[in-house]
């Protein structure tokens, strides 16, 4: 090949790349398709001609990547950069109408404007671009940490692989929802009946399925469908004034965007959209299971912020749940983690929402009583919120002879421990407590639980079989757990049990706030958890403090008082706190005995970049926390402290630019150890 032939060839290649990537776009995206699939695929071919002449020429945003790769061996996980938080939810007009009233009354204004889309029924993810070629996607996960799906994201046609835009953004992150259109789904499980292979149960789940295939090949196979409703990270990217814009501007990034969505003013605005969508549901291309309300205004999505886990601009606005009819073949008792005794009915299996059906919850005695079921009858089944399946009501005239009416049991199921109400309370529990071998289960997988303890790899079935073994009874035993031990169990390996036992001691160094919520006090969840020992600032002052001290903490009342006198009262409760202290369970001093004006950060927020020699980000992270310090993920006009380590990123540029105050490790430690008096 000539010196011209070459340069030709290379052009032609490019050429073809940026051809295609348009014909995608209008295909896939505009559903308005400018050539006929013959060409398309002419043009497909000699563009994996050239490049299989000259594989060095290939790039990581061809067309050609979109078939898939070798099959991975498993899936890394992502760290999100800004938390992808899920949604509040409201099923009714006056939720939605309570949520209008709290926005205006937070913003102080007449009447507030909102950006109206679907909500789809799919899998939220996060696609990141670095200066305009996609360089890593991932999945939502727990919302702060998701999986490393790229190569699977990759085989999605409606997933621009590189930016129209130039010069593109440095770095952006997109997200949005992967699922499967309607007509998709149908063919799909055409082709699966034909090729005599099981069904699949709605678009959701076989987008679930095709989205965590470890071969991306077999993902390439499934028609994966993407829409864009917003951003995370950016950096270099110009962000408009209004969500409304966002979306727009998405568009023009040649990202699909819903087109039912509209801009309206206040609840009754919000209220007609709602209508209006669930008249098309049935019509639209996709599964929705509601609508998603967020104040339009950006600056006044800032304004609002966040709670816990939720923002506090935005709402999902939930279709009523499908009904079906059902038949009640069992009552059974379920015992939870924390000795609650629940009431289940076996049903004989109904399809409802999309799913098959097995089982529904009774919630309590009074409930069960006040509806009269019993074994036997012809129910209404419904999802309730699309999620969780209820028991509606009894079809009484269908009502077979001989059926008797529902009574609580005196003895646990499980553990034969006396069952107990409490006045005031509709909940039934077993006293059998640390004793009982359902709650000693849960009760170990939620302080091993990411949030709480984080012991990687201890799981339910390994917890079942600590448990039924007879080596595990609480959780201190944990930690005097030995390789020889962890051998004795059912398929353990050498390998596996040396990780188990790193896990386990790695998390004898924790936080406060986690080693209170792992301990699974009732009514005591992680935002409760850090309020504690943000205020208390130690364990021992918590365990002495009186109801009317503990009251004394944000946001927490006369309820989550007292269950927490109750559960530091209890003898055994306390034996296995201070066996786990004993045991060499502990947090940065710092959290130790100090009152909250006393410490160093209290109040302050900061952000970490680059590598920390000395602590580590996660160490640094938990002695900020105890110091009375957040930790964010970005930095902005807010941030009081930017930690730059070694090799520091972005981030850096962006506090001088804002003039945010800089530390390095040295200077981050004398702080931590610095006495406010």
């Amino acid at each position: 090949m000539t010196e011209t032939d070459f340069r030709m060839s290379m052009e032609r290649a490019r050429e073809l790349r940026e051809q295609i990537a348009l014909y995608d776009y209008q295909y896939y995206v505009m559903d308005a398709p400018t050539i006929p699939d013959s060409e398309y695929d002419t043009l497909f071919r000699e563009l994996q001609d050239i490049e299989a002449r000259h594989p060095e020429w290939i790039t990581v945003d061809s067309p050609t990547r979109r078939v898939g790769g070798q099959p991975r061996t498993g899936f890394r996980e992502v760290q999100h950069q800004i938390p992808m938080l899920s949604l509040a939810n409201g099923f009714t007009e006056e939720d939605i109408r309570h949520f209008d009233r709290r926005v205006r009354d937070d913003l102080g204004m007449g009447e507030v404007e909102y950006a109206c889309e679907p909500k789809f029924d799919g899998l939220a993810v996060s696609l990141v671009y670095d200066r305009g070629i996609l360089v890593e996607g991932s999945t939502r996960g727990d919302g702060t940490t998701g999986e490393e799906v790229t190569a699977n994201l990759r085989t999605i046609a409606a997933i621009p692989l590189r930016l129209p835009q130039d010069p593109p953004p440095e770095r952006l992150e997109i997200r949005g929802e992967v699922l499967m259109l309607k007509k998709d789904f149908e063919a799909l499980n055409e082709t699966q009946a034909l090729e005599g292979e099981k069904l699949f149960v709605n678009p959701r789940n076989a987008a679930a399925g095709a989205l965590r295939q470890l071969d991306s090949r077999l993902t390439a196979r499934r028609p994966l469908f993407f829409y864009a409703y917003g951003v995370g990270e950016t950096v270099g990217f110009s962000l408009p004034d209004t969500h409304s814009g966002l979306l727009d501007q998405l568009v023009s990034l040649h990202f699909p965007v819903a087109i039912q969505r509209r801009v309206v003013m206040g609840a009754e605005g919000l209220l007609g959209f709602f209508s209006e969508l669930q008249a098309m549901r049935e019509s639209l291309p996709y599964q929705v299971d509601g609508v998603v309300y967020k104040v339009n205004h950006l600056p006044l999505q800032e304004t609002l912020g966040f709670v816990s886990r939720a923002p506090r601009f935005a709402i999902a606005h939930k279709f009523p749940a499908e009904e079906a009819l059902s038949e009640v073949l069992q009552i059974e008792i379920q015992v939870g983690r924390t000795g609650v005794l629940t009431p289940v009915a076996r049903l004989k299996p109904v399809f409802v929402g999309g799913v098959t059906v097995t089982n529904a919850t009774l919630h309590n005695e009074d409930e069960v009583q006040r509806k009269d079921v019993r074994v036997g009858d012809h129910v209404w089944i419904r999802r309730a919120g699309d999620v969780i399946p209820e028991v509606v009501s009894v079809i009484k005239d269908r009502r077979p002879v001989g059926t008797h009416l529902f009574r609580m049991p005196e003895q646990c199921p499980v553990c034969g421990s006396a069952v107990a109400r409490e006045e005031g309370e509709a909940a039934s529990r077993c006293t059998g407590g640390l004793y009982c071998q359902a709650q000693r289960k849960q009760a170990l997988l939620h302080f091993s639980q990411r949030r709480a303890m984080n012991i990687d790899g201890l799981g339910d079935k390994l917890v079942d079989a600590l448990v039924d073994s007879g080596l595990v009874k609480t959780a201190p035993d944990l930690y005097q757990l030995t390789v020889e031990q962890l051998l004795s169990l059912p398929r353990m390996g050498l390998k596996s049990a040396e990780n188990l036992l790193a896990a386990i001691e790695k998390s004898r160094f924790t936080t406060l706030a986690r080693f209170i919520f792992s301990l699974g006090i009732r009514h005591v969840g992680e935002a409760t958890a850090r309020d504690l020992a943000g205020y208390l600032g130690g364990l021992e002052p918590l365990m002495i403090a009186t109801e009317e001290d503990l009251q004394c903490v944000p946001d927490v009342g006369p309820v989550v008082s007292g269950s927490l006198r109750q559960f530091f009262c209890e003898p055994h409760n306390r034996e296995v706190i201070q066996r786990l202290l004993a045991l060499g369970v502990h947090w940065p001093a710092s959290s130790q005995g100090e009152q909250a004006g006393l410490r160093p950060l209290q109040g302050k927020s900061l952000v970490l970049t680059g590598t920390l020699p000395h602590m580590g980000r996660e160490e640094a992270k938990a002695r900020i926390e105890a110091a009375g310090g957040r930790v964010t993920a970005s930095v902005s006009r807010r941030t009081d402290f930017l930690v730059a380590g070694e090799a520091a990123g972005n981030k850096l540029d962006q506090a001088k630019a804002l003039g945010v105050a800089v530390l390095d490790e040295s200077q981050l430690m004398s702080l931590l150890e610095k006495k406010h008096t």
